[in-house]
Formats: C-alpha cells, structure tokens, sequence
C-alpha cells in the first residue's frame, strides 16, 4: 500500500497534462495575452543545487483570467484585519505545505479553495507553470503556481476568516510605472510604482522592495507590496518577455538562490528544520559561489548591443 502510494505521489510530481492555447476554450484573446499564455505554458523552471524542508515550505497560487478586452488579469486577495501576520495586505492566495498534500501545486490550489472558493479543477483551472521558490520574511520558501481561470461562471466563496475581499489587477501593469486605470483626485501626487532598497536580513546586500497602486486605496485596499510584488514582476516578465520599464533590483542585489542557500546554511530554525526531515545544513552551497549564475547589468547590456538592441528578459534566480 505504502509502494502504490509513493508511486501515484511520484506521478503526480512529474507528470502534468500538457496545456494548449490553441484548443482550450479561452475568450477572445489580444495577440499579446496569447503570446504570455504561451510563454507561462512552456516555461520550466530553474532547479536550485540544493534541497530544502518541507516544513518551511509555502506556496501560492497565482491565478489569471482573460478580461473583456482580451487582457490578462491576476485575482489577489486583501488578508482579513484580525489574521495574526500581515492583516490587511494584498496578497495572492496561498499558505503552509501540510502533510497531506499530494505536490507544492496541490497546496496552492488547496489553499486558493479554502481562501476563496477556487475549485481545484484542472480542466477549469489548468497549471500553465510553476516558478522557482522565493524567500519570505516570515522564513518560508515560498512557490509561486501560475493557472489559468478559464470557467467565466465561477464565483467567490469567500473565507470571511481569513479573507475580506477579492479583486483583480492587469498583468502587464506590473511591468509599467504608470496606472492602468485613472487616478483618485486625492491620489495624483502618488506615484503608481516606487520602490525601496533595504539592507538583507540575510546575505550581504541591498534588496529592491517594490509597491504597485491598486486603485483602491480610497477604499482600504493596501497597494501591492513586497514579496507579492516581485513575484507578480516575474510572471509579467516571463509571459511577456520583455524588461519592466524599471530596474527591478538593487545594485549588487544577491540572487534568490544565493538569499535562500544562506538561510539554509545559516538561520537556526532553518537548520533545525531541515536535520528533522534529514537534510544536513552545512552541505548547503556557498551562497557566494552561487553568484556566478549572475548576468551582470554588464553583460546584459553587451549582450542587447550584440543583438541590436533587443531587450533582454533577466532574472536574478
């Protein structure tokens, strides 16, 4: 029992159904919305040289949908004020990795059902791809899962809990600095997109923190912040294939690989964790050989000049 078991987790991990734009029932889509679905759909991500304990592990669903202008839009929640950490932020749907669940995919899509009610239906919500993991400051090692809404009848259910309420934000916006709607009178003097750069808590080195408006600020709605942000700024970038019209990391900004080796190897309760699940913390790769997986601002820039220009996608992994 315990052989057939492992082996249907085995096949849940690496067999997924294949997800074809072309014969899947999707509303009318712009040719760039096609493009980024696509793009998502074919991604594979990058495997980090290291593992690291489930017990620390998180994941979160980001969820689009095609809207009536053929536009890709992503579902983001706004936390209920009484939750214990980050009350009232805007955040995507997502929590813990539990015991039970069958892949890092199963939690998201778990989550998103328990949080608002999104079925965990791979017809009505296929996967179109999984990124690489991110460090969180709460010390959790969080997935981002990307599917795509394609049932329009759906509707909310709403953990009242956990949640108060659900809106959506267009994509492609996370990789502008102007609004994608019109700005409150009481808002003009705000910029749509800023950034900070803080000193890491970990690595050496300045990490970019970024904040999006979301229009709905009049009404309580907190902007898009930080770890949301920045994962966000890396689906757009990938499904779209082009550079933000900002700079998206701080000079010199260690590389996530190099930011989650170092907590592995360094943060007590990371080491704690991961001699309980068998994992020995000292053979953790350095963080700082890990750099040479950096493309320095250098090198993109020699490689846009070698290729006339062209923009090229980045991603500090």
């Amino acid at each position: 029992m315990s052989s057939a078991r492992g082996s249907g987790l085995r096949l849940l991990q690496f067999h997924r159904p294949q997800f074809d734009v072309e014969k899947a029932t999707i509303p009318e889509l712009t040719p760039e919305s096609r493009r980024c679905i696509q793009t998502l759909a074919a991604y594979r991500p990058q495997k980090y040289p290291f593992k690291y304990p489930k017990s620390r592990s998180a994941a979160v669903l980001v969820a689009l949908f095609v809207g009536r202008m053929g536009d890709l839009y992503v579902l983001l929640s706004r936390r209920a004020s009484s939750l214990r950490t980050y009350a009232g932020d805007t955040a995507l749907p997502g929590g813990k990795w539990e015991p039970r669940d069958k892949s890092i995919e199963w939690t998201a899509r778990r989550e998103a059902f328990e949080e608002i009610g999104l079925p965990v239906d791979y017809k009505k919500v296929p996967l179109l791809c999984i990124l690489e993991p991110v460090l969180a400051g709460n010390r959790l090692i969080v997935t981002p899962v990307v599917v795509l809404v394609l049932d329009k009848t759906l509707r909310p259910i709403l953990n009242q809990a956990e949640v108060t309420s659900l809106f959506s934000h267009p994509l492609a916006s996370l990789l502008s600095s102007e609004p994608p709607y019109p700005l409150e009178p009481e808002m003009l003097e705000i910029k749509y997109h800023t950034y900070s750069d803080y000193e890491s808590n970990a690595v050496p080195g300045k990490v970019r923190l970024h904040t999006f408006l979301t229009g709905r600020e009049a009404g309580g709605t907190k902007p898009i912040f930080g770890l949301t942000a920045s994962i966000l700024i890396r689906v757009a970038t990938i499904g779209y294939g082009r550079d933000p019209e900002f700079e998206p990391y701080a000079p010199g900004q260690p590389t996530m690989q190099q930011r989650i080796a170092h907590a592995l190897r360094y943060d007590p309760i990371f080491r704690e964790a991961e001699r309980a699940e068998g994992i020995d913390p000292d053979k953790i790769p350095d963080p700082a050989r890990l750099a040479e997986s950096v493309i320095t601002d250098t090198e993109v820039k020699r490689r846009r000049r070698a290729r006339g220009g062209r923009r090229l996608v980045r991603a500090k992994l």
